[in-house]
């Protein structure tokens, strides 16, 4: 089944539809942009505590989902999740500015700095959310925290009472805690934050019916809490990763195309099967979400069937996600929708003559440009990973173990992070800030670190491999592969 819609038609269609190239702070949740696969569902049980996931995978886009109660109320009935009708939201903590709900990132710092226990920071962010009378109004944290340290038979009571009125109501009160890595600046408070979190979490799981904490986290700083906290291992047995299979993928892209309002949205959707009305916006049908055969037949219509003459130059449809996929084999819907609109971009400005809308040469760049932002993301979540993949620049993959261990002995990788691990605090003094991996001194583990984040994977003849969308902005090559991103130098 094809989309009568000529060339120019998708993509106008595909200019006005797609979203433009945002990070997750700046994009919020709409009925036009609500998408629910299947593999989410997990994620939005309300007993799920921890939902892992790696930066542009939607955890802050389902947080804020949950905080809206029309968008709960379509994920409820889309999911078959009827609790989710049922509940009192709050915040905990995220990447938004709300003091009297929750310390900003600055007053975090002042608090960790003065010694106070993570646990009781989270006990009283817990206690303002349940409407405890003491805490409410404007009032400094650190006065909120004294209260909860000085009062711990009123804290449980609290508890214990809203626990029982929420049965009563039908009602659970879930807390939401997002934008974790804005915590603290230094790796061992932001974990010690985390793990408090997470303590605060299980005691609600264990003690109480109706009261529930839901953490949206990256999973490196979830294993780092472990390290804190040991009984968190306990929150993994119900734990969710937000994953996307590739038929995810397209039905995402597919259904940004089917929600427009124009007429070229009207005829993708007459010409892609029966899609339904729901919520004020529309529906793929099933197929279109879920039959891979479908799906390349359709993005053949907008983009050809191959990457060049024929099929051993590749098929559009599994080539593009292939060269977004990390070492985990996951690939992020914000990448994805980014490389398609820059191919767009690319296609009209240097191949508008083309026959198709989008030209592969176009998706080439697209994925260029995709493993840049990529790139970019990781080296302000984790900067240690830049100097350590700095000493391979120029090298082809994949790479022999042992030719990497050398040239970062040569490098003196070691000294390198320990020296980048220096911070200077505010006070002019040197102080050690952990921003680092946790064996810098341990280039072996070091490789697996890196295997775990996706940003290397091993092959089976043991040589170290980096994905595309990793290995092209880093400036390393493959033979045959999409080309490096080369480094810019001085006029």
């Amino acid at each position: 089944m094809t989309a009568p819609l000529e060339t120019e038609d998708y993509r106008s269609l595909l200019v006005s539809a797609l979203p433009p190239a945002q990070d997750a702070d700046t994009v919020e949740p709409t009925l036009f942009n609500l998408f629910t696969p299947d593999s989410h569902r997990l994620a939005l049980h309300v007993d799920t505590t921890v939902v892992r996931g790696g930066r542009g995978v939607g955890k802050t886009f389902w947080c804020r989902s949950l905080l809206d109660t029309q968008l709960r109320d379509v994920a409820a009935e889309e999911y078959r999740i009827e609790r989710l009708r049922n509940l009192k939201v709050s915040p905990g903590y995220g990447a938004k500015l709300q003091p009297e709900l929750y310390p900003g990132a600055g007053e975090l710092a002042s608090l960790v700095g003065s010694g106070v226990r993570a646990y009781d920071l989270w006990n009283a962010v817990l206690l303002v959310a349940l409407g405890q009378t003491e805490l409410q109004g404007e009032m400094e944290w650190t006065d909120r925290i004294a209260w909860v340290q000085a009062n711990p038979g009123a804290r449980d009571r609290t508890i214990a009472r809203v626990d029982k009125q929420a049965q009563v109501d039908g009602l659970t009160h879930l807390v939401l805690f997002d934008a974790l890595e804005h915590l603290h600046q230094d790796r061992v408070q932001a974990d010690r934050l985390v793990a408090g979190i997470l303590q605060l979490a299980l005691e609600m799981r264990l003690s109480t019916k109706n009261i529930r904490c839901k953490i949206f986290i990256r999973p490196d700083m979830f294993d780092g809490a472990l390290l804190h906290f040991p009984d968190a291992s306990k929150l993994t047995s119900n734990a969710a990763s937000l994953q996307w299979t590739i038929t995810n993928l397209y039905g995402l892209f597919f259904h940004y195309l089917g929600n427009h309002e124009s007429p070229e949205s009207a005829r993708f959707r007459s010409g892609t099967g029966n899609w339904t009305e729901h919520a004020g916006r529309h529906l793929p049908p099933s197929t279109l979400l879920g039959d891979q055969q479908l799906q390349t037949s359709v993005f053949s219509d907008l983009a050809g069937p191959y990457m060049g003459a024929n099929y051993r130059k590749g098929i559009t449809y599994t080539w593009l996600p292939n060269h977004l996929m990390d070492g985990v084999e996951q690939v992020s819907p914000r990448s994805f929708l980014n490389a398609l609109s820059m191919a767009v971009d690319e296609t009209r400005g240097k191949y508008a003559s083309h026959a198709y809308a989008i030209y592969h040469e176009g998706i080439r760049k697209g994925v260029q440009s995709a493993s840049q932002t990529r790139v970019n993301e990781i080296s302000e979540d984790m900067p240690w990973v830049r100097t350590v993949i700095a000493p391979l620049v120029g090298q082809q993959v994949p790479i022999d173990q042992g030719l990497v261990l050398d040239l970062w002995q040569k490098a003196k990788l070691t000294a390198a992070l320990v020296k980048e691990a220096a911070r200077t605090n505010a006070g002019g003094s040197e102080t050690e800030v952990r921003t680092g991996p946790r064996y810098p001194d341990e280039h072996l583990r070091l490789i697996d670190e890196l295997i775990a984040l996706g940003v290397m994977r091993r092959r089976k003849d043991g040589r170290i491999d980096l994905p595309d969308v990793y290995r092209i902005a880093f400036s390393i090559g493959r033979r045959g592969g999409v080309p490096k991103v080369q480094p810019q130098t001085a006029g």
